[in-house]
């Protein structure tokens, strides 16, 4: 009976809208009100909405606690990059709400390996799988930038395993995705992979491996989008 429960709930679970904790420290409430602290929150940590009511959240945790949160600490918006279509979509869930043409690496047929430089400029590559933003730049070199949190450790993983970072680096880069903290960005795998403005709206491939945007859709992207915010780029 326990298994069929759990099926059952997890069944129902999947229904939900899927939200994702954007605000570190952020807490569940037992009423919706501040004054009735249930737990925390972890960040980028994904909780089921049940209801919403003025700028509070209903909301079911993956262990069944049920509680309120501050509809300012939670976000469902995520973004998805193709690469092959060249463009850049954003979601609220599942509603697509903006679409715009981008711009990508100098080669951009190929998923990124390592550091490209120069002399090897078929590795300013744009990479391939799931990431987030990890920190927000509002004076880029390209206008304004959404850093993404590559290297991921799936990438230090393909690294150690073709002798491309030292035991160290690949410790470095884990141990900061555990932490939700900025990757080392100086290792032979590259990095500072950025959604950032200057895009020239006609899918050129110019960027350093970055997906770039015009600046005025970088500068309404900005306004819905977070730290912690989904990208996936395929």
């Amino acid at each position: 009976m326990i298994l069929v429960r759990t099926a059952a709930a997890q069944a129902s679970d999947e229904a939900l809208p899927i939200y994702y904790a954007i605000e570190r420290g952020a807490m569940i409430y037992s009423a919706p009100d501040t004054k009735r602290p249930m737990m925390a929150l972890e960040f980028r940590k994904p909780v089921f909405l049940l209801d919403q009511k003025d700028d509070w959240l209903k909301i079911k945790t993956e262990g069944g606690d049920v509680g309120y949160v501050p509809e300012r600490s939670v976000s469902n918006v995520w973004i998805r990059v193709s690469k092959s279509e060249k463009k850049l979509y954003v979601y609220r869930g599942t509603e697509l709400i903006e679409k715009f043409p981008a711009d990508f690496g100098v080669n951009a047929f190929a998923n990124k390996e390592k550091r490209g430089s120069v002399l090897e400029p078929d590795h300013w590559r744009t990479p391939e799988g799931v990431f987030y933003i990890i920190s927000k730049n509002p004076k880029s070199a390209f206008y304004k930038a959404l850093v993404l949190n590559y290297p991921t450790a799936d990438d230090a993983e393909r690294g150690r395993r073709l002798k491309l970072i030292s035991q160290a680096e690949y410790d470095a880069i884990v141990n900061a995705e555990r932490a939700f903290r900025m990757p080392p960005m100086h290792t032979a795998l590259g990095g500072f992979i950025e959604i950032h403005g200057h895009g020239t709206g006609a899918g050129v491939n110019w960027t350093q491996g970055c997906v770039a945007i015009h600046d005025h859709q970088i500068d309404e992207l900005w306004k819905i989008a977070h730290v912690g915010t989904p990208v996936l780029i395929e």
